[in-house]
């Protein structure tokens, strides 16, 4: 992402990717009803995402705040008017992963706690995602949503985010459509479901659809 030279034609490609995944509604987590009680109008409304406190993701990629508790402390403490909805890791949801803190605790802190919402409908009607490190940043930015980072995902540092921790060595300004080919199409390995062979994304995609 720091070095890479995004010609026309992969910037093309990017952008029709993005196309796709917002059609597709394609999302991390693709689990739960794709109804909720939408927020009411005239409030600003973030979303921040739970994690897995001993992911390495979490251990690795924050400074200071760590904890899904403290960064919802402090998400409220910048935004004292908003209205907060806390969606808790869906591993925690389902016991597969152990939560830290119990969600009483968090209750206080927030407006809403949404479980079983798949995300991908929720980008449409939130306003900013405040984040550690969680992939729905990513998710939230190829929308066109607001993120502000508390620690330092791959997707931060980039002039797309809002960092509360900056990350000195990123010096390069990115377009969307730039951090996607870097992130979706440049760097991973595909490989089919079907085939098991080397695939793209795009039929990736296809083939999750």
């Amino acid at each position: 992402l720091q070095a890479q030279d995004c010609d026309a034609a992969l910037s093309a490609r990017a952008r029709a990717l993005q196309k796709t995944l917002i059609a597709c509604g394609l999302s991390k987590y693709n689990t739960g009803q794709t109804a909720w009680p939408i927020p009411p109008k005239g409030r600003r409304v973030i979303l921040v995402p739970g994690q897995v406190e001993n992911d390495a993701s979490v251990k690795v990629g924050t400074q200071g705040i760590c904890t899904n508790l403290a960064l919802l402390q402090d998400v409220r403490r910048r935004n004292p008017k908003a209205y907060i909805i806390y969606k808790p890791h869906p591993d925690v949801v389902a016991g597969l992963r152990r939560a830290q803190v119990q969600d009483q605790q968090m209750q206080a802190l927030c407006d809403q706690i949404v479980t079983q919402v798949d995300p991908a409908v929720m980008y449409a009607h939130i306003d900013e995602v405040h984040t550690m490190t969680s992939l729905l940043g990513f998710e939230a930015l190829i929308r066109g949503v607001a993120v502000t980072c508390y620690g330092q995902p791959f997707y931060a540092g980039w002039g797309l985010t809002t960092d509360l921790s900056p990350i000195d060595r990123r010096t390069a300004k990115l377009s969307v459509e730039e951090l996607i080919a870097g992130a979706l199409i440049r760097y991973p390995l595909y490989l089919s479901r079907h085939s098991g062979r080397l695939t793209t994304p795009e039929q990736a995609i296809a083939d999750l659809t």
